[in-house]
């Protein structure tokens, strides 16, 4: 193993040893150099990392932890418990303890938790000639060398070059004869989801994090970032499918943790699915009066159903894009309100149409009445559906608001939502026309 990973990228020997048994894995990961090891334990998942740590001594997980990226080591500190944690920052030298300590200290959720101290600054008073000098003494370190940032005698972020500007300008032309004090930033407590617009509005690879006052105090890399939007796209969807989301890949989620993600919510969509059958005994003597009307009622139920996932699977994308906010959410009523009246049509057009085709060709007999059973199934699809885009359209606006991730809002929960409220609108509507007829 260990010759068949000579001279390969360390994502290839990350891949290798990934697919060993745990025995295995940790005495090739320990065979590895000290730089190796370093490398390669970045490409790992998170629970690999883990089991990693876990069976080296502390002199080789310090070398890991001092060398390893901030950011990746501020993610990786945080799925242990307090006391490993205190263990792990106490193994670090003095410099990457008090990094360590400043990046644990940010909310969760903010950008600062995926930034990296390690870039290049240099003064604006610096000549070019000086900053390639700069460059190569302390530019080994850092993230990326595509952008140089330029800051002031406190330190405070006044523009940032690509590095190209810089190689191609006189070596002898200051900093500030570039700069032009038109630069992209975020503050430390920017939240994570609010960067991604950002990454996209501006097409940038890289972002300095400031604080509020303007001071330069780290990066963020497109790469974090696509790693946590790879991260929040998982979740959505699987909170989409009806389930919590998984803490590990599916392949390494064991059954059971599998089954007890899953269990919570289909229990809780079945006690909402009781209440369709009570929907239904609750009307028992139209249903017995007129047996016709329960033909229709999955047709009524699923068309429903469908058009408020289809809403709801919109809303919750323009959502996670940033398109949407809740202050648009009275734009996207009068929207829905428009396409849930035409799908609705549409389909009770078709409805309609399909009644008749049968009656006609004698396929099957809805009886004397089937013109107005025609015109129940017509209308009654008209409402559901119309009320489905609705239902599907708000409730993420509504669970945003109060607090929830919008993803709950799963094509399940609608489903139910709707079949349980589409019913009491056909019995409803099936009560007004049949009446003195069927009913």
């Amino acid at each position: 193993m260990e010759n068949n990973m000579l001279n390969q990228h360390p994502a290839d020997i990350a891949e290798q040893l990934s697919g060993l048994d745990v025995k295995s894995r940790n005495i090739a990961f320990y065979m590895l150099s000290n730089d190796e090891k370093v490398e390669v334990f970045s490409y790992f998942d998170p629970a690999i990392q883990q089991e990693i740590v876990k069976s080296l001594t502390d002199k080789d997980l310090a070398e890991v932890l001092n060398n390893l990226d901030p950011d990746d080591r501020t993610e990786l500190l945080e799925n242990f418990p307090d006391e490993l944690i205190k263990h792990f920052i106490n193994l670090l030298n003095p410099e990457e303890r008090t990094i360590a300590l400043n990046l644990i200290g940010y909310k969760e959720d903010s950008i600062a938790r995926l930034m990296t101290p390690n870039y290049v600054q240099v003064k604006e008073n610096y000549t070019v000639k000086q900053v390639l000098h700069h460059i190569k003494k302390y530019g080994k370190k850092a993230e990326t060398l595509n952008y140089i940032f330029i800051v002031d005698g406190k330190n405070r972020l006044i523009d940032d070059l690509k590095i190209g500007e810089i190689l191609l300008a006189d070596e002898e032309t200051k900093m500030e004869e570039l700069i032009d004090h038109n630069f992209v930033s975020l503050t430390t407590v920017t939240p994570i989801e609010d960067a991604f617009e950002v990454f996209e509005k501006y097409d940038r690879s890289t972002i300095p994090i400031v604080t509020e006052n303007g001071v330069l105090v780290g990066i963020v890399t497109f790469d974090d970032i696509l790693d946590r939007m790879k991260m929040r796209d998982t979740e959505d969807i699987q909170k989409f499918g009806g389930m919590e989301e998984l803490d590990v890949s599916y392949t390494k989620t064991p059954i059971l943790e599998l089954i007890k993600k899953r269990a919570g919510w289909l229990v809780i969509l079945f006690v909402g699915e009781m209440f369709t059958a009570s929907a239904m005994s609750y009307y028992d003597d139209e249903i017995a009066k007129a047996i016709v009307l329960a033909l229709f009622v999955p047709l009524i139920i699923s068309s429903g159903g469908n058009s408020g996932s289809q809403a709801a699977s919109l809303i919750i994308r323009a959502m996670a894009l940033g398109e949407l906010k809740l202050k648009d959410w009275w734009y996207v009523m009068k929207k829905e309100f428009t396409s849930g009246l035409i799908l609705g049509g549409i389909l009770g057009i078709v409805g309609f149409i399909r009644i008749a085709i049968w009656q006609k060709l004698g396929i099957y007999d809805y009886g004397e009445y089937w013109m107005y059973i025609a015109i129940t199934v017509a209308l009654s699809l008209i409402a559901i559906v119309l009320w489905g885009t609705l239902s599907g359209s708000l409730v993420p606006f509504i669970l945003r608001r109060i607090g929830f991730d919008p993803a709950t809002a799963s094509s399940p929960f609608v489903a139910t939502l709707v079949d349980v409220s589409g019913l009491i609108i056909y019995f409803t509507i099936s009560a007004a026309i049949l009446s003195g007829k069927l009913l």
